[in-house]
């Protein structure tokens, strides 16, 4: 706040203002009494309550005294004074606990506002005011209605009819159209389930109305119409998995072991005014039905119900999710602007992205949600800008969101001590067109990180493990360097119907892929094409041993009817093509590191035949029948290489050959 400006005036007048408030109450506590100077004092009868953008309004009748013995119900009534209608804020209305026929003194400086057309007069600025009570029939009244909580009707103001839009009637009294998706809340009462009968009848098209109109506890008389923007899945928190048991699952899928448990179904919305929100849906018990649900859903109008705000989150607390919001702002249509007339096409380009976002979820029930096939897309759904690699490596940004198809070419489980396999981060080497076909200056592969936050269906699971594939990236993060696949990040097989190609060369790969080949820029973490001479091996820590082709059993033993060849007592089959498990360093001169001493580790496992280098090694320690001298000074062609570390004291860089998948 600006030092002296009104801003912060005001900000200093609220804080003396609910200090004043709160000693005023705790003195009324401490005494135990009504005070006792009574000038001023307006004592009112409650008729009747409800709530309105979250003030309480009372329907109130004025009494001329407030006897001590008397009930409420006996209180004197003036019939000559009008009927009040009093405003509670909702801290006072929570520190009261009215009810109908309760009696309240109301202790200056109330006001009293006279609006013109109207005959009952507002009361306001009701912060001093305590509730009587008169006799003990009250008092057990009291403390009988102390254990249930009272449900307080809400009137729903709609910002277009507090501004007198002239598309009032189209917007508000519009039914839902066949083709839209209904996400209905289903209120399960012993056995039978109900729809609340104006669950469908009021539709609103602003998120933030709705929560200031409704309150962090939920809506459920309203729908509100959004947009889905994003189908993700996020891993479910220990708070959301309470809250879901007993719930039927969204989608009827059978469960599979293999699953990632506690992932949760998140959806990505944006109303017309701009706003954005994530809504969290239950747990599912499989992700493989992310692909489908991101085909259906994204860029469909949905009508939300039964929602509850689970966090008000910004900025700063959520970079990653604000970091998906600004890729989508500014927004493809001119939003609707609140007080002014729809008709008017206002320029969007210029309104600054939101601050902050409402995180929503389902309150105790069943979410129904219902997609037509045959909707169109809305205007204002904005689908993945996918982009080349090589135009990716060029954003200067930070914390951008990207999208991409790529080719994984070699896949690597980070090694982190005291963390579950599960919960690694996985690197993914990947290429395309745009990066095999450039000469100099851009690498041929780029690594890209998968953090365990980032959800992946075993469908991709599977794929990756079986062989090379073609994967999108949609919305993962680049920043300093490095493409981050982070929460909310999604990768699919298949490439979505709708996407922006912006230009981007999108062809398939035709030949062979190619690797940068070690030279001066090589990093640690990296793929590399290592060409050599051999010129030294480490003997002392060099050895292999063969397993089963089949079953990967490293106890293999010589086969009775043939002492030549090997058996597996696993599989009790005799092993013809065993793949040989090796451990072995191997120091190799090459011009393009002609300064450092390039080490190449062997540590993984080797089909017959794959590598002439490795297997003329092999043969060495295997048979014991070749002298190392033999193969010091041979030539060793393109291999394939994982970089571990590159030092400079001393100069030295670590690799191990890989597989391509």
């Amino acid at each position: 706040l600006c030092r002296g400006g009104l801003a912060e005036r005001l900000c200093r007048l609220q804080n003396r203002e609910r200090s004043a408030i709160s000693f005023w109450r705790h003195q009324c506590i401490s005494d135990d009494k009504i005070p006792s100077d009574k000038s001023g004092v307006l004592i009112v009868k409650i008729l009747e309550i409800f709530e309105e953008c979250t003030i309480q309004v009372a329907i109130c009748q004025q009494l001329e005294q407030s006897p001590v013995t008397f009930s409420p119900e006996d209180a004197v009534i003036n019939a000559e004074e009008p009927i009040l209608k009093v405003l509670f804020t909702r801290e006072t209305a929570a520190h009261l606990k009215s009810r109908p026929q309760d009696v309240i003194h109301i202790y200056p400086p109330w006001q009293k506002l006279l609006l013109q057309n109207a005959d009952v007069p507002v009361i306001m600025n009701t912060y001093f005011s305590q509730k009587v009570l008169l006799s003990e029939h009250s008092e057990a009244r009291e403390k009988t209605y102390g254990l249930t909580k009272m449900l307080i009707r809400k009137n729903i103001i709609s910002l277009a009819q507090t501004f007198r839009l002239d598309d009032l009637d189209d917007e508000l009294h519009q039914d839902p159209s066949d083709n839209q998706v209904a996400c209905a809340l289903q209120i399960h009462n012993n056995g039978g389930s109900k729809q609340h009968p104006l669950a469908l009848s009021a539709v609103n098209d602003s998120l933030l109305e709705m929560v200031e109109s409704q309150g962090a506890v939920g809506w459920r008389e309203v729908q509100v119409r959004v947009v889905i923007q994003r189908v993700y899945c996020l891993p479910a928190r220990e708070r959301c998995r309470s809250h879901t048991q007993g719930n039927k699952p969204l989608c009827a899928t059978p469960v599979t072991n293999s699953d990632p448990p506690n992932v949760r179904l998140c959806l990505l919305v944006q109303d017309a005014y701009g706003m954005f929100s994530e809504v969290q849906l239950q747990s599912l018990s499989s992700t493989d039905d992310i692909e489908q649900y991101c085909r259906r859903w994204e860029g469909k109008s949905c009508c939300l119900a039964g929602m509850k705000i689970l966090q008000r989150t910004t900025r700063g607390r959520a970079l990653g999710l604000f970091s998906l919001i600004d890729s989508l702002w500014p927004p493809a249509v001119p939003l609707k602007v609140p007080g002014q007339s729809q008709d008017s096409e206002m320029m969007t380009t210029n309104l600054p992205p939101p601050s902050f976002c409402y995180i929503l979820t389902v309150q105790s029930g069943e979410i129904r949600v219902e997609v037509d096939e045959e909707e169109q897309i809305s205007n204002l759904y904005q689908p993945p800008a996918v982009h080349g690699l090589k135009e990716i490596l060029r954003i200067g940004g930070c914390n951008e969101r990207c999208s991409f198809w790529a080719q994984v070419l070699y896949q690597r489980l980070q090694t982190k001590h005291n963390v579950p396999i599960d919960q690694r981060d996985i690197l993914l080497f990947v290429t395309d067109s745009t990066l095999q076909n450039v000469v100099y200056g851009i690498p041929k592969v780029v690594a890209v990180s998968v953090t365990a936050s980032c959800v992946l269906s075993m469908e991709i699971r599977e794929a990756l493990s079986a062989g090379s594939r073609l994967v999108f990236f949609k919305d993962a993060l680049w920043g300093n360097g490095r493409i981050i696949c982070v929460e909310r990040t999604v990768l699919l097989l298949q490439k979505p119907l709708l996407c922006l190609a912006a230009g981007a060369d999108l062809s398939e790969l035709t030949g062979p892929v190619k690797l940068d080949e070690l030279d001066s820029t090589t990093q640690a973490n990296s793929v590399c094409a290592l060409r050599g001479t051999v010129v030294g091996v480490n003997e002392s820590t060099a050895f292999s041993w063969p397993t089963c082709d089949r079953c990967g059993n490293g106890k293999l033993e010589l086969c009775p009817q043939d002492r030549e060849l090997l058996y597996c007592n696993q599989c009790s089959e005799v092993v013809t093509t065993p793949v040989l498990k090796m451990q072995l360093e191997v120091f190799l001169s090459c011009p393009s590191r002609s300064q450092s001493t390039v080490k190449v580790k062997v540590r993984h496992e080797i089909s017959v035949g794959v590598s002439a280098l490795f297997v003329l090694l092999t043969m060495l320690l295997f048979l014991q029948t070749y002298e190392v001298q033999s193969v010091l000074g041979r030539e060793v062609g393109l291999l394939n290489c994982y970089v571990h570390s590159v030092t400079s004291h001393p100069n030295c860089v670590a690799l191990e050959e890989i597989v391509l998948l």
